[in-house]
This record gives structure tokens, C-alpha cells and sequence, in this order.
């Protein structure tokens, strides 16, 4: 069987065929540990300690921005639609 070429030079194996069924194991892992929930709170935490999060300033010209992000995409689907609405009972109105 081929073996792939990685970046570094090295040659990797390929993924094993399915024989009758069943898949070749190339590496078995041993199953991950479970974590109990007094430590994945603690996780979640020591996670939640990590965040930056933005100051009034930065919210407020972000929504700012969205609100005027929002007010062109009106203006435009608004002028495609009525262009659209336009040009249909034109081509309608040529056919009575």
C-alpha cells in the first residue's frame, strides 16, 4: 500500500481497507478518563477566569455598527424588490 509523504519528509501510513466488514485497527487508544462533576465545574471555571470580555465602549460602537449594517441591507432589498415588482408588471402588462 502507498504511504503519504508528510510536510516534514516523513512517510505516514495510510488508512487501512475494510475487510469483510470490519476495520483494521491501525492504533488503539486507551479510552479517555471520565471527569467527575465537582472537576468539570472547577474546568468550567478556571475556563470562565479566561475570558476577556469587551468594555462598554467596544459594545456600544459594535451595536452601533450592526444597527447600520442593518439599515443598508433594508435600503437595498428594498430597492432590489421594488425593481424587481417594476420590471415583472412591465413584462406583464406587454402580454395584455
Amino acid at each position: 500500500m502507498a504511504k503519504a509523504k508528510t510536510p516534514s519528509g516523513r512517510r505516514t501510513q495510510t488508512a487501512q481497507p475494510v475487510i469483510a466488514g470490519n476495520a483494521v485497527a491501525a492504533d488503539a487508544s486507551p479510552p479517555k478518563k471520565r471527569t467527575s462533576i465537582p472537576q468539570f465545574a472547577s474546568q468550567v471555571r478556571a475556563e470562565g477566569r479566561k475570558i476577556v470580555w469587551p468594555s462598554r465602549k467596544e459594545t456600544w460602537i459594535t451595536s452601533v455598527m450592526v444597527f447600520i449594517m442593518v439599515a443598508i441591507a433594508v435600503v437595498f432589498f428594498f430597492v432590489i424588490d421594488f425593481g424587481l415588482a417594476r420590471l415583472s408588471s412591465f413584462i406583464l402588462a406587454i402580454g395584455s
